[in-house]
């Protein structure tokens, strides 16, 4: 396996994870939590921290960054930086950076959409994780 040859999964992927973002961007303003202050400018740092482990990844990545589980043709296994403290650190990232949102905005609409999302990337990185250790066989190792 040389990666980079997409199949059906990584289009659903993807695809999925597309229509949760614009769902996720509509306004719905009928469904609102009632939060303490503190959590909702707690939901903030969190955001921050996301997109901080975000841009450490991204510059990890550098040109080699896909949307799709199956790893880019001649990519590296990354173990380092961001990836030390999150194997799947662009989905932490879009996690805790919308989850932080939900909190300081208080949406319970928002906080459904990233239930569903954290749903789809457990599955989503099963998937490339399985890819992953077919590619890379100190993929195990590092899992621990």
């Amino acid at each position: 396996m040389s990666g980079s040859t997409l199949k059906y999964k990584d289009y659903l992927y993807v695809g999925v994870q597309l229509v949760l973002f614009v769902a996720y961007f509509f306004r719905v303003e009928n469904f609102k939590m009632n939060l303490p202050e503190w959590l909702r400018y707690l939901g903030l740092v969190v955001l921050v921290v996301g997109a901080v482990l975000g841009l450490i990844a991204l510059l990890q990545f550098n040109t080699k960054l896909s949307p799709f589980p199956t790893p880019v043709f001649r990519g590296k296994l990354i173990t380092n930086g961001a990836f030390a403290i999150a194997r799947h650190s662009i989905y932490t990232t879009l996690i805790s950076s919308v989850l932080g949102y939900v909190l300081y905005m208080e949406s319970l609409y928002k906080l459904l959409i990233v239930l569903i999302l954290s749903t789809l990337f457990y599955f989503k990185s099963r998937y490339e994780e399985r890819l992953l250790s077919q590619l890379f066989p100190e993929y195990k190792l590092y899992q621990k």
